[in-house]
């Protein structure tokens, strides 16, 4: 780095949070990336994996902190725990909502066991509102305050009068002092189980989103470096950390949305798919004459649809450190990749190589194989606070589960506890170490990142496995390795033509399971030799995107590129998005003459339709600013669009319906 490079005037230094490694991008308008590094990242304090990146690239750059003027973040954390059903324990308040609506949309799964409380109230369509009882909430207040992390609150057509979800909201805080969403804050968009289902997944990374910004902040304070923090959002925009605080289910996908930004920078490609593969996730978009492509019907993420508007991306549970195991059918056995994450086994031996090793090597010697054979346990790290909530079952296992990894074949005695265990994993308490794709890897000698001795230990353990036919899974260690590997490309490949198949308008997932798709993939001989061939090429991000996706193009039909920083492609774009909010405003006649306003938490009403549509245009611009301003932004364009919706009865023009949108974009404001 010459020293010339160092006189510049402004510096931005990019983070993403990933669920593996922590990246650091140190970047500027005139030179682009000036240094980057990596880190691994540490869930049980993330201030030590984003301080391992940014000291690096600060050391690398060999800049004075202060020079630093912005910085921003991606974070996949949300989206991982969301793809792996982590997160915290949490209550949910249905306003005006039955029973039966639970098992709406996927809300009943995704609430599980944290307790769920109904109580009358909500509106009608106009904002009218039935009357709201709170005994069974008022009741149930005292026993909830030490036993969930965060509440959320749904009313029924909340988005047309929120005034029952702020007086349950304003109850709860004096009550509990617990963080409370309201849905209204979260989407303006009809669909109450959707909407409380949004809202319950907000409250459960509350806690999640609010440790990343306190570890960046406090970092960045012992660092002297005095620059404002920005998050970016699933839509690629930026906004303030306290905003994505209180709104952390708006960063789902926020990685993958700074990848895109990042791969168009970096590659100049307009039209391309775009996969990025993680430790965790791999995650797929399509770029198309250089536009993200917004979703209009909501992210979807571990099989929940969402209402949080965010880049059309497809989220795969593949990465590398996906979970290995085997398939085991009657008689063959195939290679089941993810969608959980585990700790590769060459990484927790980097601390505890002596307890790994040891023991794989004891479960090589038994004359028989187990299923929890190369299976770890160990604890997270997160306070005993998010521990609130445990059966006595659950609370028994984990007192037995420690930082020191447990070997599973002696830890649980009993079949049940296994399940048990994962409840202590889908609740972010417990980490599971044992073989990855990173393994493989590790014991093919193709990564040396971490401990290979144990990763080949685990290889063996998986190859002397039989199928069915009392065959071994695979010849030896390097012949289950390849394997292995080869699995993840010919995944990935399967995940691509899904995606593009959405994009066509097809059932993605039918569609690649068809055995002419498979055939074609495969590029099987026979009379009808079929093909499969993308239109654009596939951009490759990711650390280990070089191992994965070499293999690619002949599955695809397509070539594939890797990009020089491919392996930091989030957190560059993370460092070069705008400030992006918008509002909305709607308008309607819930009876003749009478031009009904519902815009925030506003509702008034107004004689005629020049009255309502002129003050509905005031109070958006408005609040599009003001959204603006908290998300970071102190020069704000403002554009506004209309959609009015008549029809024509007897030939006279009848109103029904108005939606005003105002969106407020500008470069994020930067230290003086």
């Amino acid at each position: 780095m010459t020293e010339s490079a160092h006189d510049l005037s402004t510096l931005y230094l990019g983070i993403d949070t990933g669920g593996t490694y922590t990246d650091a991008v140190l970047w500027s308008e005139a030179a682009g990336i000036v240094a980057k590094a990596k880190s691994l990242t540490t869930r049980h304090d993330l201030a030590q994996g984003i301080a391992g990146a940014v000291d690096a690239v600060l050391h690398e750059a060999d800049v004075d902190p202060t020079a630093i003027k912005l910085v921003s973040m991606s974070t996949t954390l949300a989206t991982n725990a969301l793809v792996e059903g982590q997160g915290g324990r949490v209550g949910l308040v249905m306003i005006g909502f039955s029973g039966d609506d639970l098992h709406r949309n996927g809300l009943s799964q995704a609430l599980g066991s944290d307790p769920v409380i109904f109580c009358p109230g909500g509106h009608d369509v106009h904002g009218n509102a039935s009357e709201l009882v709170l005994d069974a909430l008022e009741a149930a207040l005292p026993s909830l305050t030490d036993a969930v992390s965060g509440m959320a609150v749904a009313a029924y057509f909340a988005v047309r009068n929120p005034e029952h979800e702020i007086a349950v909201r304003d109850l709860i805080r004096e009550r509990t002092g617990l963080p409370v969403t309201c849905s209204h804050e979260l989407s303006s968009k009809l669909g109450g189980p959707r909407r409380a289902l949004t809202t319950l997944l907000n409250a459960r990374l509350i806690s999640m989103i609010d440790r990343l910004v306190a570890a960046t902040e406090g970092f960045l304070e012992k660092r002297g470096v005095h620059a404002p923090l920005m998050v970016v959002r699933g839509d690629g925009a930026l906004v303030t950390a306290e905003f994505a605080r209180s709104r952390p289910i708006e960063t789902i996908l926020s990685g993958p949305a700074a990848s895109l930004v990042g791969a168009r920078h970096m590659t100049g490609l307009d039209d391309a798919v775009v996969s990025d593969i993680g430790g965790t996730t791999t995650d797929i978009a399509v770029l198309d004459a250089g536009r993200l492509r917004l979703d209009p019907d909501g992210a979807t993420v571990g099989g929940y649809r969402t209402m949080v508007e965010a880049v059309a991306m497809r989220t795969f549970g593949l990465g590398g450190d996906s979970e290995v195991s085997l398939h085991e059918r009657s008689l063959t056995s195939s290679i089941v990749l993810g969608p959980r994450r585990l700790v590769p086994l060459a990484l927790a031996a980097v601390k505890h190589g002596e307890i790994i090793s040891s023991n794989l090597e004891r479960q090589l010697l038994s004359p028989t194989t187990s299923r929890l054979d190369g299976r770890f346990a160990m604890r997270t790290g997160v306070p005993e606070r998010l521990a609130a909530g445990l059966t006595r079952s659950e609370a028994k296992l984990y007192a037995d589960i420690s930082d020191i990894p447990a070997p599973l074949d002696r830890l649980l005695i009993s079949t049940s506890q296994v399940a048990t265990l994962n409840r202590l994993v889908a609740r972010g308490l417990v980490h599971i170490a044992g073989f990855t794709p990173s393994d493989a890897a590790h014991a093919l000698g193709l990564q040396k990142n971490w401990d290979a001795a144990p990763a080949r230990l685990g290889a063996e353990l998986f190859a002397r496995r039989r199928d069915g036919q009392g065959r071994f899974i695979a010849e030896n260690a390097d012949a289950f390795s390849r394997m292995v590997l080869a699995a993840v490309t010919r995944r990935t490949a399967e995940a691509v033509l899904e995606t593009v198949f959405a994009e066509d308008g097809l059932d993605g997932s039918v569609s690649v399971e068809n055995p002419l798709v498979q055939r074609a993939v495969d590029r099987q001989d026979g009379m009808a030799r079929l093909a499969i061939a993308l239109d654009r090429p596939v951009i490759g991000l990711g650390a280990s995107a070089w191992l994965h996706y070499a293999a690619l193009p002949p599955l695809v039909g397509n070539e594939c590129a890797i990009a020089e920083h491919a392996d930091v492609a989030n957190a560059l774009g993370a460092v070069v998005g705008q400030v992006r909010m918008s509002a909305q405003a709607r308008v309607s006649q819930p009876e003749i003459g009478l031009f009904r306003l519902n815009v925030g938490e506003r509702l008034d009403d107004f004689e005629t339709e020049e009255e309502a549509m002129e003050a509905a245009e005031i109070h958006i611009r408005t609040l599009a600013g003001t959204l603006a301003r908290a998300a970071g932004t102190d020069h704000a364009r403002i554009e506004i669009t209309r959609d009015i919706k008549v029809a024509t009865i007897e030939g006279e023009r009848s109103f029904v319906e108005a939606i005003v949108v105002a969106t407020a974009t500008g470069r994020p404001r930067v230290a003086s």
